[in-house]
């Protein structure tokens, strides 16, 4: 019998490290056919991969090579299987600059610590796609640059993925003439950098307080603009237009001590590539959300649909794509749209408290949801080290990481919650409250609490609310 993905990753870490896997919990899925796995031993926690597309594992492994040989925070690739469908890679941990901007931000308000973190970041990826014009573009896959046949595979998953799917009307030879015409425009520029792909808050990791990145195996030759568009742009991590244009203009000041451009044409080409950059997205949500069925990408296409409108209304961009404008300006008023991404009503309140106060009251009727008991799990708030920090400190959050009981007692907590949820997503229910309570409720229910957030996002359309009762005392 053919060994599970599971096993197989766990046979591969126990190979590699000399010691019994202790735990092994699997990572919730993204938009991709990828599996993880975090397997810790008793010195060891790395993450195992398991993916059957060896062409990309291929691209993945030997760009994580190189960037990390010359010197790029990128994990580190341990060991690889015989079939090259298997692999043990460094575990980054699970804390996103999506996650941090999520749960720091205060409506539109970002915190300083974000905007500066957001200028490491650019900063970063001036190195990329600088150093990465070395790298062996034959890896690239499916191709090597992102050159017209690239451009139109991305506008026809957008025209027939979510266009179609949302049933915007258009003439179809017009819009073809139009997506020639724009390809044609925004390859009339510099196209010899590394092109990332997708750089965004959910492929940028928090590691110490620092950038550290994933998922660029999609990388390839291309122009400077699109990594940009994907970091500003990124729909549901909705940056003010004011912070935006702080960074364009960072990127643009840092970007022209490496190598010369041409500001004006820059400026303008980027509106062009934000423009494919949300129509891929668009694509992304249409296949996996109308198509799929998966609820959760829905949610983006508000974000991407108030996007789209501003750079149709308030930036110069090109004239000459009015059927394609047309196709866009529609979906931005489409009343069909705004109520398929409106989501559900479902709010789920999620608290870390102290039994020494008690379990936080229910005041919306429903006399409570979850009650979890975290108070079984290995405390760092013996330790003098961790005495000031929270579940949300990076050195907290790593003490947790290595720590198996947690990782199952979560893996469990997960279950039940899901199971619940499906039932009252199902029923239209309105509220649900899910409680971790510890000792002083400042490490293991605080953390478990922002895991919980975080699973639930990324799983579930539902409203997050999330309070840590001993940090607002």
């Amino acid at each position: 019998m053919e060994a599970s993905a599971k096993e197989r990753v766990i046979a591969l870490f126990e190979q590699w490290s000399g010691e019994t896997a202790e735990a092994v919990s699997k990572l919730p899925a993204s938009g991709s056919y990828r599996r993880y796995y975090r397997i810790t031993g008793k010195t060891s926690s790395v993450l195992g991969a398991v993916n059957k597309d060896l062409k990309e594992n291929r691209t993945f492994i030997e760009f994580s090579r190189f960037f990390h040989d010359k010197g790029l925070k990128v994990p580190e690739i341990y060991v690889v299987d015989a079939e090259m469908d298997c692999y043990l890679l460094e575990d980054l941990g699970n804390n996103t600059l999506f996650d941090w901007l999520s749960t720091a931000r205060r409506g539109k308000e970002i915190p300083s610590a974000i905007v500066d973190f957001y200028k490491s970041c650019i900063s970063q990826l001036i190195e990329f796609q600088i150093i990465g014009k070395n790298v062996d573009f034959s890896l690239c896959h499916p191709r090597e640059k992102f050159d017209k046949q690239s451009m139109m595979w991305d506008l026809h998953y957008f025209k027939y993925y979510f266009v179609k799917l949302a049933r915007i009307s258009f003439d179809e030879q017009l819009l073809e003439d139009d997506f020639n015409r724009f390809t044609d425009y925004l390859l009339n520029t510099d196209c010899s950098y590394f092109m990332y792909r997708d750089f965004q808050s959910r492929n940028i990791m928090v590691v110490d307080n620092k950038p550290a990145f994933i998922d660029y195996q999609g990388g390839r030759m291309g122009a400077l603009q699109y990594d940009l568009a994907s970091l500003l742009y990124d729909a549901k991590a909705d940056l003010p237009q004011s912070l935006r244009n702080e960074l364009l203009n960072h990127y643009i000041m840092l970007i022209s001590q490496k190598t010369e451009i041409n500001e004006s044409q820059f400026r303008e080409t980027f509106n062009a590539y934000v423009l494919i950059r949300i129509m891929q997205a668009m694509g992304a949500y249409g296949f996996r959300g109308f198509y799929e069925k998966k609820e959760h990408f829905l949610k983006s296409i508000p974000f991407a649909m108030n996007n789209i409108n501003y750079i149709l209304t308030t930036q110069k961009i090109p004239d000459n794509f009015p059927t394609l404008y047309a196709a866009l300006r529609e979906i931005t008023h489409n009343e069909r749209l705004l109520q398929i991404s409106a989501g559900h009503d479902l709010t789920v309140t999620i608290n870390s408290f102290s039994y020494k106060r008690g379990i936080p009251i229910d005041f919306n009727g429903h006399g409570g949801g979850f009650v979890f008991d975290c108070r079984a799990i290995h405390n760092p708030g013996r330790y003098e080290e961790y005495k000031t920090k929270t579940g949300k400190d990076p050195e907290v959050i790593a003490f947790f990481e290595k720590e198996p009981e947690m990782h199952l007692f979560l893996d469990n907590c997960f279950s039940i919650v899901d199971q619940s949820l499906e039932k009252y997503i199902e029923r239209d229910f309105k509220h649900l409250m899910i409680n971790f309570g510890c000792t002083g409720g400042r490490h293991r229910s605080v953390y478990c609490a922002e895991q919980m957030a975080r699973h639930l996002k990324e799983k579930f359309q539902v409203n997050i609310r999330i309070k840590h009762v001993e940090q607002e005392i």
